[in-house]
């Protein structure tokens, strides 16, 4: 199994620019522009228990330039803004790092690709649709280089290639992340910012899931068939097309065990869609909930109290950078909030946005969150920066909150697998042995395609007022 330790130090190498001296670095210009950008001010109103800014009521107020020693205080003061949201990740971080702890979700890809090793035609769907649905659920992202590690030397054991493999993998896995249905790390925190109801409008995420899920199963698959009929146009990265060996060859069984730790982990979003649908569940009540089936289903996989402790601080700990990037973020929040230059970004944003055909105002939304993960390519992080701009925003140029949301999503989620910034990708690709370049040439025909679905289901957000607000 790929060492996690090892995928951490791909990453800081992949991504050049480490994200907190970008964010720092944010930190500063902002602070600077308090002394160059005239301060602004609207005024704000409650509607059904949120606030909205009154359009047509900006007006310039006087500077109030933020000093330099602020600087190093509102970084604590972002990370006290951004506690609730920062704890929320590392929770549910501690509870995937029991579940990976159990061993169930390794031994079930082992297991579920044994089985299908006769039925090519189907194991490309299957396992793509499977982390799909971790990408959707528990936001399946950097963990993608563990499986990656796994699946490309059995797809070139069954006659095709590493990018086959990888792709399997990391597009099935950003489908479901991009489409977010119950992605608790860019859905949750984006909504939560918007002050939206956790996990609102899911029905319309499904069917964006569904479209990119099949449309990520045919450009896969038809790669595939492709290298299949001629080896010869087959990337194999660092492995050996005609020695390639399979961890599904070795002896790994799933257990009774393993199969109700899976249960449990299914129950867990069960009474999670109950609970946010039902009775009004906010993040609070669904890191309960996932802290409560994190031990449950610890102590069906045999942990013993120490292991799921030591497991949980590890799953933490392998997030803990993405969550202190949330404060980060919200410190630059603070500077714009403190300096007055929030409501003049708005003012000057919604002029630019309105210059847009109305019907494209969530697509240059869309596009702008595809400029800012090159930046910021930690989804929470960026939700976390930007969500407070684009929530009120939203209200200004005549689009919901929650097209804004999906703005987010596939703005960041469609751009993660294409830029060199996002660690995971550079990790995982490094354990393939695929070049980035070589990537993004097979990539960025796809990419085009997302890119394209993404307007047409933005401009039909727009058109039925995709909500509840």
């Amino acid at each position: 199994m790929f060492n996690k330790k090892g995928s951490n130090k791909l990453k800081k190498e992949g991504q050049g620019v480490n994200a907190y001296v970008l964010i720092f670095a944010l930190i500063i210009i902002s602070t600077i522009l308090t002394y160059i950008v005239p301060a602004g001010h609207f005024d704000k109103t409650t509607v059904d228990g949120r606030d909205v800014l009154v359009a047509d009521s900006f007006k310039f107020v006087d500077n109030t330039p933020v000093g330099f020693l602020d600087i190093f205080s509102y970084i604590h003061t972002g990370m006290v803004n951004g506690a609730g949201t920062i704890f929320f990740v590392l929770i549910i971080g501690g509870v995937f790092g029991i579940i990976n702890a159990t061993g169930a979700l390794d031994t079930f890809v082992v297991t579920f690709a044994r089985k299908m090793k006769n039925k090519d035609g189907l194991i490309i769907p299957a396992l793509m649709l499977f982390f799909g649905i971790c990408g959707g659920t528990m936001g399946m992202s950097d963990e993608v280089a563990v499986y990656v590690a796994l699946l490309v030397p059995l797809t070139i054991a069954l006659g095709f290639d590493a990018v086959t493999g990888f792709a399997i993998v990391v597009v099935g896995a950003s489908m479901g992340f991009t489409a977010g249905f119950l992605n608790p790390f860019s859905t949750g925190v984006a909504q939560q910012i918007a002050q939206l109801k956790t996990f609102s409008g899911i029905g319309y995420r499904l069917i964006i899931f569904v479209v990119f899920y099949g449309a990520a199963v045919l450009y896969v698959y038809r790669h595939a068939m492709k290298v299949k009929r001629n080896p010869e146009l087959g990337i194999y990265g660092k492995f050996d097309r005609f020695s390639a060996t399979t961890k599904e060859d070795q002896d790994v069984k799933m257990t009774t065990r393993h199969k109700l730790v899976l249960l449990a982990f299914m129950l867990n979003f069960v009474f999670l869609i109950i609970g946010v649908m039902r009775y009004d569940w906010y993040i609070t009540e669904i890191a309960g909930l996932f802290l409560m089936f994190g031990i449950i289903m610890g102590i069906i996989g045999k942990l013993s109290a120490n292991n799921i402790a030591d497991s949980f601080v590890k799953g933490a700990g392998e997030l803990i950078g993405g969550a202190l990037i949330i404060g980060m973020a919200q410190t630059v929040l603070v500077v714009f909030n403190e300096g007055g230059l929030m409501d003049t970004i708005l003012h000057y944003a919604s002029i630019l946005l309105n210059d847009i055909p109305g019907t494209f105002t969530a697509v240059g939304m869309m596009i702008l969150q595809m400029g800012i993960n090159f930046l910021v390519p930690s989804q929470s992080g960026q939700a976390a920066l930007t969500m407070p701009i684009m929530a009120p925003l939203a209200d200004l140029v005549g689009i919901t909150r929650q097209t804004a949301v999906l703005a987010f999503q596939l703005g960041d989620g469609i751009a993660a697998s294409l830029f060199p910034t996002n660690g995971a990708l550079i990790a995982a690709l490094a354990v393939a042995g695929i070049p980035w370049n070589k990537w993004v040439r097979w990539y960025l025909p796809f990419f085009f395609l997302l890119f394209g679905l993404s307007i047409v289901f933005l401009v039909i957000a727009q058109l039925m007022k995709y909500g509840p607000f």
